[in-house]
Order: C-alpha cells, then sequence, then structure tokens
C-alpha cells in the first residue's frame, strides 16, 4: 500500500504545492533577470533623454522666454518655423556639411586603417598620431584650426604667400569658411573612422585571404569580395554616427567661425542655441530641435532597413 502512495507522490509525475511555488518563482527570477540588468540603463536614459524629450515636446506647443509662465499656441511654433528662411539656411548648411564630411571622413579612415593594418615601421606611432585629435577637446581642436587658418597671421597663408600665392580668406569669406570648417572636422573624425575600421579589419579571419590567394584573386579582389562585405556593419555603425555628429556639430563651429560671416557657417544646432539662449524663445527652439530629432530618427531607420535589405540579399 506505502509502495503505492509513492507512486502516485511526487516521484509519480505530481510535484507537491510546495515543488509548484518553487518552480514558479525560478521561472519568475529567470524572466526578471534581464530587466533587472538594463534596469539602471532604463533610469538614465528616461532621466535624461527620454523626459526631456517629452518636455522638449511639450515646449514646443507653447511660448516661453524662460522667466514667464508658457502660453499654449499650438502648432504656430511649427507654422512659423516651415516660413522661416533662417532656419532653411542652417538646415541646407547642415546638409552640405554632413554629405562633405561623412563620406570622407569614413573612405579616409578606411584608407589609413588598411595601410596602417599591415606590418610598417612606426606605425603604432602613426596610429596614435592620427588618433590624437578624437581624444582633444573640440574647443581646443578649434582653436588650433582657427590659429592655421587665421586670415592674417595663419601659418597657412604664410605657407601660400612663400610659394607665391596670394593669402585666402579662410574664416572671413563665405566662399572659404565652410571649407575650413570641413577640413577641420575630417581632421577629428578620421581617426575615430580609423580604429573603428581597424577592430573590424583584424577581426576578419586570415583564411579567407588564403583561400582567395589559392584561388588566384587579386588584392582589389580580396578587397571587394571578402574585406569590404565583412566591414559593412562597421560602416553601417560609422555612417550614422557621422550623421548624428555632422547634424549635432556646435562647439567646433561656434569657437572657429561663430557661424559666420553672415549666415555662411550656422548650422541647425547653432541656430537652435542662439533662438533659446539669444533669443530666449524656448519654444521656437523646442521646435527646431523636435525637428532635427524627426529627420534624424528618420534617417537611421532608413539607413538601417537598406542595411538589414543588403544583409539579406548577401
Amino acid at each position: 500500500m506505502a509502495i503505492a502512495e509513492n507512486l502516485r507522490g511526487p516521484a509519480a509525475g505530481r510535484p507537491s504545492a510546495a515543488d509548484a511555488r518553487r518552480y514558479w518563482l525560478q521561472a519568475k527570477r529567470n524572466q526578471l533577470t534581464p530587466y533587472m540588468f538594463i534596469a539602471p540603463n532604463m533610469a538614465l536614459f528616461s532621466v535624461f533623454v527620454f523626459f526631456p524629450l517629452l518636455y522638449a515636446l511639450y515646449i514646443s506647443l507653447r511660448e516661453w522666454s524662460l522667466i514667464d509662465t508658457p502660453r499654449y499656441i499650438g502648432l504656430e511654433n511649427y507654422v512659423r518655423l516651415a516660413n522661416d528662411a533662417l532656419f532653411w539656411q542652417s538646415l541646407r548648411n547642415t546638409l552640405v556639411f554632413s554629405v562633405a564630411t561623412v563620406p570622407m571622413s569614413l573612405a579616409i579612415g578606411l584608407l589609413l586603417a588598411v595601410a596602417l593594418n599591415r606590418d610598417l615601421v612606426g606605425r603604432t606611432l602613426l596610429r596614435s598620431i592620427y588618433f590624437l585629435p578624437v581624444v582633444i577637446s573640440n574647443v581646443a581642436t578649434a582653436v588650433i584650426a582657427a590659429w592655421l587658418f587665421n586670415d592674417n597671421y595663419g601659418v597657412i597663408n604664410t605657407l601660400l604667400q612663400r610659394i607665391g600665392l596670394g593669402p585666402v580668406a579662410w574664416l572671413s569669406s563665405p566662399r572659404w569658411a565652410l571649407f575650413s570648417l570641413i577640413v577641420t572636422t575630417l581632421w577629428v573624425r578620421i581617426g575615430f573612422c580609423m580604429v573603428v575600421y581597424l577592430a573590424a579589419l583584424q577581426s576578419i579571419s586570415p583564411t579567407y585571404y588564403d583561400a582567395a590567394k589559392m584561388d588566384g584573386a587579386t588584392r582589389w579582389q580580396q578587397f571587394r569580395y571578402i574585406t569590404w562585405p565583412l566591414l559593412r556593419p562597421a560602416t553601417f555603425l560609422l555612417l550614422i554616427l557621422g550623421v548624428i555628429y555632422s547634424f549635432q556639430v556646435f562647439d567646433l563651429i561656434y569657437v572657429m567661425t561663430g557661424g559666420g560671416p553672415g549666415f555662411s557657417t550656422t548650422m541647425i544646432v547653432q541656430y537652435i542655441y542662439q533662438a533659446a539662449f539669444v533669443s530666449s524663445e524656448m519654444g521656437y527652439a523646442s521646435a527646431m530641435g523636435m525637428v532635427l530629432f524627426v529627420m534624424i530618427l528618420l534617417f537611421t531607420l532608413m539607413q538601417w532597413r537598406v542595411n538589414r535589405r543588403v544583409e539579406d540579399v548577401a
């Protein structure tokens, strides 16, 4: 009889209430563990990103000068923004700046990474020199660049005059000011691109290249069919980060040109800064900030979909 009861108990597949509760707690613990790990990050994200974003949306629908009470005006800030010629010019300047800096910084960074990924005398020193502007403050870099490009006593104009070329108004001419900013930005960005590409190159297994050499593939074919496809994730990362950096650039331009001459080098973030802290139009500045956020979000989603489609085809 006792043997029959034991067979009907937990050993026969019928867990007791205590065992069932223990299994339930174990299952819940397994489900909650990932959320406990990401909770600190989510808390910081909510405090410093999500809530400020919602508050910016709230302010963008109001007229507020920081010292008075916000007054609800609906979509008036967005309507004004659509008819603001200076906003469109700052957006055009930002797009030109992004198109000029992002592809070139990726291309130059990739060339440097490929060149410095081989056995080369002084390779570590050269890597450090190219990466140095990344760890220097943008303000310090901008001060150095402003000294180099100075119209009156700049090093570049001095060298140009010594070889018989006239001085160039690098920072006071609308034609050359944006060019000077693009060159300085490339100086800052190529070191970061080079390091990311170097890490990606060193993660590629040499067996791919050995197999390609046995098949008679040239160096260009090895790069075209092995290196470049395997660098696609790194390129995608650098492209997104580069566009975000270009759309948010402020300190470099503020120190070098202050957005001038005129409005020729004013980017959208600097125009937002002027509206918020010079004109005290927090509502209008928040509306422009929301538009900038939507633009970066749409670009990231579009690039992410394109990258996923390319990976699926590959």
